[in-house]
C-alpha cells in the first residue's frame, strides 16, 4: 500500500534528529548519578550520597555543607530534612576522607549500603517503626508528665503550698537533665568543635534558668517555707534571690521535645510517598525454566527471562507481553484509575497489577533500569535539591546562632544598665536564647519538596528538582508537539465511505483482508480498524505489494485493490476522498473487479483528553502553540479539534530547537511538551521541559518534569502542583523569616516569658512542616 500522507513525517525523519541527543546531554545533565560512580558531566568526578547523623537544626546542615565544600574539588549539598548529603568529589578522593571531614565537624556519616544479595530480596520488609522517633516519644512522655505539675504550680498561686518549690525542683530536675539531654549533648559536641547551633541556645537557656533557680533555692530566699511565686507573661521585676525559673526550664524542655517529636514524625510522613513508591515492586516472580515455573527473587531476573503473571499479581519488571491478553491496573504507579488492555507485543511496566487473564512477559529492563527505579531516583534527587531561596535561608541559619548569642548578651547588658534589675535582665536574655530558632528556616523548603514531589509521584508526575518549581511560575507559553502528545502517535481508522449500491461493511471487510497481509503502518491501521468493526476477516490469496501504488490480492474470488489503482472515481467516492484530505486525513481508495467501490480514511487520532487539557492550560494563563513536522492541513485540523489557535507546521526535527529559541527571543517564557528523540533538544532548551513518560528515554532525560501517563491533562496538573509547591515553600519562608524578625525584638523588649517563648519556638517548626503536609491533599 502506498503512503499518501505526510502524517508520519516525524517517524521518517527521526534518524536526522538522533544527533540532537548529544546536544541534549550537554544542555542538561541529570542529577541522579549512581553512588560512587563518575558523573555524566565529568568522568573525573564521582558522586556519593552520605547519611548524616547528629544534625538537630538547619545550622548543623550549614556547618557540614561548609566543611565539605572547603575540600579541594568537592561540591556538597546537605539537606536537613532528609538528613543526607549529596557530594560530588574528584575521583582521586576517597569516600572515607569525606566521612572523616564530617566526623571532625562533630557529626556522623555513613557510606551507602551495598546492594542487597538476591537472597535477601524476598525477605520480609522492615518494620515502619522509627527507633529514634520512638525513643524521642518516650523521653517526651516522661518529661511532659513531670513538667506539667511544675508549670501548673508556678502559674496558679492558689495551688502553691508550703515547700511546693522543693517538689517543683524534684520534678523539674529529671526533665532538665535527662529530658534535655539531647540538647545538652549536641551543645557540648558543638562546643568542642568551636561551633554553636540551636542546641547551644536551648541548652544555655534552660541550664541558665535551672541554675538560677538552684542558686535562689539553696543560697537565696526562694527555699524558705511559705514562699509564694507569681506568674507573668512578660518580664517582671522582682527580688532575684526569691525568684525561681523551674517552670521555664522544665516547660521549655518539654515544649521543645514536643516540637522535635512532631517535626520528626511529620518529616517521616513527608517522605512516606517516596518510601511507598520504592516498595511498590513485586518481591518474587515465577520464571519459566524449561517449560516449568520456578519462583525466584526479583533481583535475580535478567533481561530476556520470561515470567508468568497471574490475575491479581504485580508485574515483576518492565517487559513485553509474549503470551496472553489482560487488563493492567497502573493506578499505583501513574494515578490513572482506568485499567489498560494489553496483548501480545504490548509493553508493560513493573509494579503494575494484572487485573485480568494470565500473561507471559519477557523482561526488557531489570533493576535500576526499570521505570519504577528511575521514578524513585528522580523523586529522591528532587528531594535532595535546594531552591535558590533556600540557599539564602541556609546562609542565614549558618550565622544566626552567633548573632543570637550576641543579642542575648546585649539584652542582658541593656536591661541591667537601664533598670539595674538583674532578674528582669536575666529573664529577657533567657527569652531571647530560647525563642530564636532557625529550624523553621531549614525546614521550609525540604519538607514542602518532600511532600510535593512525593504527591507528584503518586499522581504520575516526576519533578526533577526545586529549580523546576521556580520555572513553572514564569511560564506563559506552552509548545505542544503533535505526534504522540496531542495525538496518540498511532494511525487509526477514522471513517469509511461507500459508493452507491455498495455496503460500507463490505468495503471494510475486503480492504481489511488485503491490508492484513501488509506491514505498512497505514495498512495495519486499516486491518485493525476493520477487525474491530466487522469481526473476523477472510483470508487473502495472491497478495502483492506494488511500490508507490498500494496492495492487491484475491479475497473470496474477487480481485481487490487498495491504493492508487483507479483514475476514474465515482462522484461520491471522489467527494469522500477530497473531504477526508481537506480534514487532514489519509484517504485510501478501495475497489474490486476493476471498479472503485469506496474510501477508508486513516489518521493519527487526537487523544480524547487533549481538548480538555488545552482548556486547562489556558485557565492557568498559558498560550498553547502546536508544533509539528506534518503539513499545515493536518496540523490545522488537529489544532481545531483541541482548541489551539497558533500552529507552527512543517518543522524539521532539528529545527524544533530554533522554534523554541525564537519564541524565547520574542520575550516569551516557554514550556515544551514532547515525547520523541526529535523533541529532546527542544525540551532541553525550553525554560521548562515536560516529557511524556510514554516517550523515549532521550526525551525523558531532557525534560524537567516527566509525565508518567500518556495524558496531556497531566501537564496542567504538573504545572499546578509545581506552582502550589513553590507557593508553599515561599509561605513557609515568609513565616520562618517573619517569626524570627518579630519574635527577637519582643523577647529582647521583655514582652515574652521564657516558657511562652519556648512554646512559640517549638511550634514555629511544627507550623512549617504541617503547612507543607497540606500538599498531600493535592488533586
Amino acid at each position: 500500500m502506498t503512503s499518501t500522507t505526510e502524517s508520519s513525517t516525524n517517524e521518517s525523519r527521526t534518524d536526522a534528529a538522533r544527533a540532537t541527543e548529544s546536544r541534549t546531554d550537554a544542555a542538561r545533565t541529570g542529577t541522579g548519578a549512581a553512588v560512587g560512580t563518575p558523573t555524566a558531566a565529568d568522568p573525573d568526578l564521582a558522586e556519593v550520597e552520605l547519611l548524616i547523623g547528629g544534625m538537630t537544626c538547619a545550622s548543623c546542615a550549614a556547618r557540614v555543607e561548609k566543611k565539605l565544600n572547603r575540600m579541594d574539588g568537592v561540591t556538597a549539598s546537605v539537606n536537613y530534612a532528609t538528613e543526607k548529603a549529596r557530594v560530588t568529589y574528584p575521583a582521586t578522593t576517597e569516600v572515607a576522607d569525606l566521612i572523616a571531614t564530617v566526623v571532625k565537624t562533630g557529626y556522623t556519616a555513613e557510606e551507602p549500603a551495598p546492594p542487597p544479595e538476591p537472597a535477601d530480596e524476598a525477605a520480609p520488609p522492615e518494620s515502619d517503626d522509627d527507633p529514634e522517633t520512638s525513643a524521642l516519644r518516650r523521653r517526651l512522655t516522661v518529661s511532659v508528665l513531670l513538667a506539667a505539675p511544675v508549670v501548673l504550680l508556678a502559674m496558679v498561686p492558689a495551688f502553691q503550698f508550703d515547700n511546693w518549690q522543693w517538689l517543683s525542683l524534684t520534678l523539674a530536675a529529671p526533665v532538665v537533665v535527662w529530658g534535655g539531654l539531647p540538647f545538652h549533648r549536641a551543645a557540648w559536641t558543638n562546643l568542642r568543635h568551636g561551633a554553636a547551633t540551636m542546641d547551644t541556645l536551648v541548652s544555655l537557656g534552660t541550664l541558665a534558668a535551672f541554675g538560677w533557680s538552684l542558686w535562689a533555692l539553696f543560697f537565696g530566699d526562694a527555699g524558705m517555707p511559705g514562699m509564694r511565686h507569681g506568674f507573668d507573661l512578660t518580664v517582671s521585676r522582682t527580688d532575684g534571690a526569691s525568684t525561681i525559673y523551674l517552670e521555664a526550664a522544665a516547660g521549655v524542655t518539654a515544649f521543645l521535645l514536643l516540637g522535635r517529636w512532631l517535626e520528626a514524625r511529620s518529616k517521616r510522613r513527608a517522605g512516606a510517598a517516596l518510601r511507598a513508591l520504592m516498595e511498590l515492586g513485586a518481591k518474587e516472580v515465577a520464571v519459566l525454566r524449561d517449560g516449568r515455573e520456578v519462583w525466584i527473587p526479583v533481583a535475580r531476573l535478567a533481561v530476556g527471562d520470561r515470567f508468568v503473571v497471574r490475575p491479581g499479581e504485580k508485574i515483576a519488571t518492565d517487559g513485553t507481553v509474549v503470551e496472553g491478553a489482560s487488563a493492567v491496573d497502573a493506578s499505583l504507579l501513574t494515578g490513572e484509575s482506568v485499567p489498560v488492555d494489553v496483548g501480545v507485543g504490548d509493553a508493560v511496566t513493573g509494579a503494575t497489577v494484572n487485573a485480568g487473564g494470565r500473561l507471559v512477559v519477557e523482561a526488557t529492563r531489570v533493576g535500576a533500569d526499570t521505570q519504577l527505579a528511575r521514578m524513585a531516583k528522580l523523586v529522591e534527587d528532587a528531594q535532595s535539591g535546594k531552591a535558590r531561596v533556600q540557599r539564602l535561608a541556609d546562609r542565614i541559619s549558618g550565622v544566626f546562632v552567633p548573632v543570637v548569642l550576641l543579642i542575648a548578651l546585649a539584652t542582658f547588658g541593656g536591661w541591667l544598665g537601664a533598670t539595674g534589675d538583674t532578674v528582669a535582665a536575666f529573664t529577657a536574655a533567657v527569652a531571647v536564647l530560647i525563642i530564636a530558632c532557625p529550624c523553621a528556616l531549614g525546614l521550609a523548603t525540604p519538607t514542602a519538596l518532600m511532600v510535593g514531589t512525593g504527591r507528584g509521584a503518586q499522581l504520575g508526575i516526576l519533578i526533577k528538582g526545586p529549580e523546576v518549581l521556580e520555572s513553572t511560575r514564569r511560564v506563559d507559553t506552552v509548545v505542544l508537539d503533535k505526534t504522540g502528545t496531542v495525538t496518540t502517535g498511532r494511525m487509526t481508522l477514522q471513517e469509511v465511505y461507500a459508493a452507491e449500491g455498495t455496503d460500507e461493511k463490505e468495503v471494510l471487510r475486503l480492504a481489511g483482508a488485503v491490508e492484513h497481509a501488509s506491514e505498512h503502518p497505514l495498512a495495519r491501521a486499516v486491518a485493525a480498524g476493520s477487525e474491530r468493526r466487522v469481526g473476523t476477516l477472510p483470508g487473502v490469496e495472491d497478495f502483492t505489494s506494488v511500490p508507490g501504488r498500494g496492495v492487491r490480492g484475491r479475497v473470496e474470488g474477487r480481485e481487490v485493490a487498495v491504493g492508487r489503482f483507479y483514475d476514474d472515481l465515482p462522484p461520491r467516492v471522489a467527494r469522500a476522498r477530497d473531504e477526508a484530505e481537506r480534514d487532514g486525513r489519509t484517504a485510501v481508495v478501495v475497489g474490486w473487479d476493476g471498479e472503485a467501490r469506496g474510501v477508508v480514511a486513516v489518521a493519527d487520532a487526537v487523544r480524547e483528553t487533549s481538548a480538555e487539557a488545552v482548556a486547562e492550560l489556558r485557565r492557568l494563563g498559558l498560550t498553547p502553540v502546536l508544533l509539528t513536522g506534518d503539513n499545515r492541513r493536518v496540523a490545522a485540523s488537529v489544532a481545531r479539534a483541541v482548541g489551539i489557535d497558533e500552529v507552527i507546521a512543517e518543522v524539521l526535527p532539528e529545527d524544533k530547537v530554533a522554534v523554541v529559541e525564537r519564541l524565547r527571543a520574542d520575550g516569551r517564557t516557554v514550556a515544551m511538551v514532547g515525547d520523541g528523540v526529535n523533541d529532546a533538544a527542544a525540551l532541553a532548551v525550553a525554560d521548562l521541559g515536560l516529557a511524556m513518560g510514554t516517550g523515549t528515554d532521550a526525551a525523558i532525560e531532557a525534560g524537567d518534569l516527566t509525565l508518567v501517563r500518556g495524558d496531556l491533562r497531566v501537564a496542567a496538573d504538573a504545572i499546578r502542583l509545581s506552582r502550589r509547591t513553590l507557593a508553599t515553600i515561599k509561605g513557609n519562608l515568609v513565616w520562618a523569616f517573619g517569626y524570627n524578625v518579630a519574635a527577637l525584638p519582643l523577647a529582647a523588649a521583655g514582652l515574652l516569658n521564657p516558657m511562652i517563648a519556648g512554646a512559640a519556638m517549638a511550634f514555629s517548626s511544627v507550623f512549617v512542616v504541617t503547612n507543607s503536609l497540606r500538599l498531600r491533599a493535592f488533586r
